[in-house]
Order: C-alpha cells, then structure tokens, then sequence
C-alpha cells in the first residue's frame, strides 16, 4: 500500500510559516530603513533607490492677520487693536498689517495701540488706505509707531497737532525752534539789524521795509505775532513733539517733519511723504504692497526679521458688532447724556413710585455711562458733582428752599460737567451743551421759585384757614348757640351776640366742629 500524502503536510505547513515569517522581517527592515533614511534627511531613492510614494505639496505658510481702523479713534478702538495684536501672536502670524482711515481721536486710546505696537513681537505695517483716505492727527503718531508705513495714492497725513475735544480751540501753532535758530530768532531780529536801519528813517523798529534793497522808504506788510500759548497747553504741545520725534528716532523716519505735523499741523500727501522719507512706500492696493514688503528687514527688539511675503495672504479681523457698539458709547458727550438720563430716569421713578418705565430707563443708562467712564479718562470728583447737583435739583421740588438748592446744585452740575474729564486727555464735554443744560435747568429753578412765590401770596381756599372770614346764615333764632348754613352745610355756631333766622355773619374763629360768629353790621 502507498501511503497517504497527507502525512507531508506538517512539512509543507512549516515552509509556509517560514516564507511569511522572511517576508514580514523583509518588510520591518525595509521600514526601518526609510525611516532612519528620513531621519537622516535622506531621499529613499538616494538611501538605496527603494520605491517611494508620492511627495507631500509644500505646506501653506501661515496668513498674515489685517486690521483695521476707521472713523476716530476711541477706548473701542485701542480694545480691537490690542485684541487683534494678540490673536495675531496666538496664531503666529508673520506680520500684522493695520489699514488706516481716520481723522484722528483720543491721545489716550492712540498711546494705548502704540504701546501695543512697539510690545508686538511680530511686525505692523501701517497702510493708509484706499485711495482718499487719510491718517491725521492721531493716525499720524500710529503711521509713525509701526514697522513699516505705507500708504496708498491720493492719501495723506499731518494736522498731528494736539487739540482738545468738546468745542475749545486748538492749541496756536508756535515757531520751530530750527526755524528760529536760522532766523535768528525773531524777536532778535526785530531790534537787532532791521531795528537799526530803520532807525535812520525815523521810523519804528519794527519796520522791514528798510531791509528792501532799492525801497528803503516803502514798508512791507509785517506778520500778526501768534497768541500766546497757556502753560496748560505749551505742556501738551512739547510733550506731543517730544513723543513723535522718539516715534520718528525709533523707526529712522523724518524726525523734523513729525514735530512740523505736531507744532504747525503741516499735511503731506503719500508721494510727498515718500519723497521725505515721512513714509517708507507707497502701493495702490494689497497685492502691490504684499510684493513691495517681500525680502524687507524689519527690526523688532534687538533682532532683525526678514519678511517672506510670498504666497501670504491675508486673513482680516473686522471690528465686531460688540466693537462698534462700544465705540458709540465710550463717545464722551453720548456717555454724559447717558448718565443724565439715568439720573434723571430715577429722579422721576422716585416723584412717581410705580411708574417702572423711569427706572428701567435710568438703571440701563445710568450702568451704560457708568462702564463708558470706566474706559474714559474720568475725573470722579466731576463725576460726584453731577450727581450732587441733579439731587439738590431735585430736592428744590420737595423742600421750599426758595431756590438756594436748585441754584447751588445747578453750580455743582455746571462744574462738574466741566471737569468730567481729566484736562490733559484733550477731552471734555461740548461746552455749548453745558451751557444748554445749565441753562434749561436755570429756567427750571426759576420756575419753581416763581410758583413757590405765587403759591405763597395766594389766599388759602382749602381747610380751615379758608373757612375764616367767610360768610354764614343763621338757620335759627339764638342767643349764645345754635347753627348756621355754610357753604349748604349745617354748622354748630356760637355767637356772642344774639342772631336772627336769615340774618348774615361771619367766621372769626373755627374750634372743631363749632364755627364762632359775628352778626355782620
């Protein structure tokens, strides 16, 4: 018998587990290998020209982050911006670039984001635009702060001098101390050499028409000197030019220029600005500003970044509706309206208990303006005036002070209104809006006191006192007691004279319910 070829399959097994076991040693090798290859920065065609898959596409770099700034600059504004700054880190961003189109704003809220920009650890490009836009007074501290400052054709930037918001003038533009220094200074100048020659023709020192070669008899218009400044507002101005020259020192911009803006509110437009080195390019759009800082060294601390702008794009943060929302209400003049709203609304809920709508209405506004003056620059003394002064106001209705309340509280409120507000921020309240106010709530006190008055010298028509002097109808015939008809009523009446049914007397006295009469004669 032949034996069964099953008995050779434990042979066969084996060489199967054989083969699979070289084949997944083959392939942990092989794996090995690439990857000790990829370690090494080695290709696995150039490690041993092992088949390779397809190649990863090249990683997309990270988008620049843009900002944006528009209308005046407020607490609203340098919240955004700082926000913005910071994502820009948390997402590392390359570079942050802040469009600009405002007229200016708050010193405050501008000192706020230029902070935020020096403390950037990634550069901001400052780009005014579009075409038509501008970055004046504050705008031109920020332009002047960032990393790079461009700008777009037909924009401009200047008037950086510093002013005070709520109606007062500006600060007069003083003379540059580098333009004084090559005239010589003007006052010098008058009664040094143009003094002296005119004096040989008998005319007054401050002439200049002497200095004219050819006319020495004719006179030349002579300049207004400019009105002298407040020690309050020379502080401003130098402490405005002392902080736009480090700005210009720091960035390696036109330094003269920046105090030209500052001391005589000087404008330049984006070619001239190039021309002055006041910028350091000028791009029509984003695409052309995106090439133009390609390859650009900008120095953040003590290093140098070299930006790489190639295939950026950029990933815009726009102002949200809780930003914009905030920017209405930190406005200084709707804030204080906000907060006479909400002292008054309790004023009134207090006169009519029950009302609801008063109350709500000043407890929302009274919370809203009381957050706006916590981002504001707030005087708090001003602050408790206006409240101490609505409250005399309106103790004038409850206590007949014949006007010393309502006068001395209106005094309160007027201060206050005008101190609201630190002084060096440059923002106050609109004076004519003070006036207005004052003047309604004068025309309120006077009113009171007029029907305080008139209320007081009227005859009393109601209780007893007005029961006095009337006259009565005895109802029956009397001697000491009996009763009398007044005004359709029964009284008890006691006379010290005997009295008549129908006879007419009058009230000199009222004791209760007994009235005291006189016959009339």
């Amino acid at each position: 018998m032949t034996r069964p070829t099953s008995i050779r399959a434990p042979n066969t097994t084996a060489a199967l587990l054989a083969l699979s076991s070289v084949t997944t040693w083959v392939l942990i090798a092989v794996a090995a290998f690439r990857g000790i290859a990829g370690l090494a920065g080695l290709s696995p065609a150039d490690a041993g020209n092992l088949p390779t898959a397809s190649p990863s596409p090249t990683p997309t770099p990270t988008p620049a982050l843009g900002l944006e700034i528009r209308d005046a600059i407020g607490p609203a504004t340098a919240l955004y911006v700082q926000h913005g700054l910071e994502i820009a880190q948390q997402r590392r961003s390359p570079f942050v670039i802040l469009e600009m189109d405002t007229p200016g704003g708050l010193s405050t809220s501008m000192r706020e984001i230029i902070s935020a920009i020096l403390a950037s650890p990634m550069p901001v490009v400052g780009y005014v635009a579009p075409p038509g836009a501008r970055a004046a007074s504050a705008g031109t501290y920020i332009l002047y702060a960032c990393h790079i400052a461009a700008m777009a054709p037909a924009t401009n930037l200047g008037a950086a001098t510093p002013v005070s918001i709520g109606g007062s003038e500006p600060a007069p533009p003083a003379e540059s101390p580098s333009k004084s220094g090559r005239s010589g200074t003007s006052a010098e100048s008058g009664k040094s050499g143009k003094s002296g020659k005119s004096g040989k023709s008998g005319k007054h020192g401050e002439s200049a028409g002497s200095d004219q070669p050819g006319k020495p008899d004719e006179q030349a218009p002579v300049s207004e000197p400019a009105p002298q400044m407040s020690a309050e507002q020379q502080k401003v101005l130098n402490d405005s030019i002392a902080y736009i020259r480090g700005l210009a020192q720091l960035r390696g911009r036109n330094a003269d220029w920046a105090e030209q803006a500052v001391r005589g509110a000087a404008s330049l437009p984006a070619t001239q600005a190039l021309q002055q080195h006041v910028i350091d390019l000028v791009a029509p759009d984003l695409p052309s500003l995106l090439a133009q800082l390609d390859g650009r060294e900008v120095r953040i601390g003590n290093g140098t970044v070299r930006l790489d702008t190639r295939g950026v794009r950029v990933a815009w943060m726009r102002p949200d509706w809780r930003t914009n929302l905030l920017g209405i209400i930190t406005n200084p003049e709707i804030a204080y309206g906000l907060l006479l709203i909400g002292i008054w609304g309790l004023i009134f809920e207090g006169y009519h208990p029950g009302g609801v709508l008063p109350g709500v209405v000043g407890v929302v506004s009274l919370l809203i303006a009381l957050f706006a003056f916590q981002l504001l620059p707030t005087n708090f003394a001003g602050l408790a005036l206006l409240f101490i002064g609505a409250g005399m106001i309106a103790a004038e209705f409850f206590f007949p002070a014949y006007g010393s309340l309502g006068i001395g509280g209106l005094i309160a409120f007027v201060v206050g209104s005008l101190i609201l507000f630190s002084g060096a921020s440059g923002i106050q309240v609109a004076l004519p809006l003070i006036g207005g106010l004052a003047t309604v709530g004068g025309l309120v006190i006077l009113g009171i006191v007029y029907l305080a008055t008139h209320a007081r010298r009227t005859p009393v028509v109601t209780g007893t006192q007005a029961m006095l002097g009337a006259v009565v109808e005895a109802v029956e015939d009397f001697a000491a007691r009996g009763r009398v008809r007044y005004g359709g009523e029964l009284w008890n009446a006691s006379s010290p004279a005997p009295l008549k049914a129908g006879q007419a007397a009058r009230v000199v006295k009222v004791e209760g319910l007994t009235l005291w009469v006189e016959p009339l004669r």
